[in-house]
């Protein structure tokens, strides 16, 4: 299975809810309001879960990033699908590629980067982003 097989797989799959089917095909990717090279997709929102989580994926253009910020109330957890770069928690540098996961607790700061290759991840929120 190549790298971006595993982007395809979630790009393209169904998102199961005892009485809701969302088709991830159906769903848009729109370029981020706040930072350039960043594409959004969102899965699952809030309103399909009264607030208790969200899912989306996120491709970073290559040489592009989400740069440091910090989430109020949400935790988050990331799986990167595709690419490598580096991931700032907390002013802990560590490179990232397929199959790795971060967590990162509410208030504490990270970044995202992407190298040579463009950058492609599943982000869970808990609670849903607004």
């Amino acid at each position: 299975m190549g790298q971006q097989d595993l982007l395809e797989l979630f790009e393209h799959g169904t998102v199961l809810f005892p009485d809701l089917e969302v088709r991830a095909a159906e769903k848009p990717w729109y370029a981020s309001p706040t930072w350039k090279g960043v594409f959004l997709k969102d899965l699952v929102t809030g309103k399909e879960t009264g607030g208790a989580f969200s899912y989306h994926l996120m491709r970073v253009e290559r040489n592009s990033e989400i740069p440091d910020h910090a989430h109020e109330t949400q935790w988050s957890w990331n799986v990167v699908l595709g690419g490598t770069g580096l991931f700032v928690l907390g002013g802990r540098r560590v490179p990232v590629e397929v199959g790795q996961t971060f967590v990162t607790p509410p208030q504490v700061h990270h970044a995202v980067s992407a190298g040579d290759d463009e950058l492609s991840l599943l982000a869970i929120f808990v609670p849903a982003l607004g």
